[in-house]
């Protein structure tokens, strides 16, 4: 017998991590995980550790230089990063 309420798991599966609270943190994940792409690897080597608080991505930068220019860029990155992951996830970025 064919049941009429079919859905396909890429339909559900969205539905099941909002539902249980992970859709921010794997968009969360996403965006640290893209950082790289975005940035370019000899960029990214200058880096350390990143996370997210309050709708900011906090990004540790070996390089005094960097960090200037970094932060010179900073809206230019959060959109796109944002851009990246498909939402918004982060309104701005710290360098620390």
């Amino acid at each position: 017998m064919f049941r009429q309420k079919v859905k396909s798991i890429a339909e559900l599966l969205p539905e099941f991590l909002r539902n249980q609270g992970l859709e921010t943190p794997l968009r969360q994940r996403r965006l640290i995980d893209s950082w790289e792409t975005v940035v370019g690897a000899p960029i990214a080597a200058y880096c350390g550790e990143k996370f997210i608080k309050n709708q900011t991505l906090f990004v540790k930068v070996m390089n005094p230089a960097l960090r200037a220019d970094l932060t010179m860029n900073r809206s230019i990155l959060v959109r796109r990063l944002n851009e990246q992951v498909g939402s918004m996830v982060i309104a701005d970025i710290r360098f620390y």
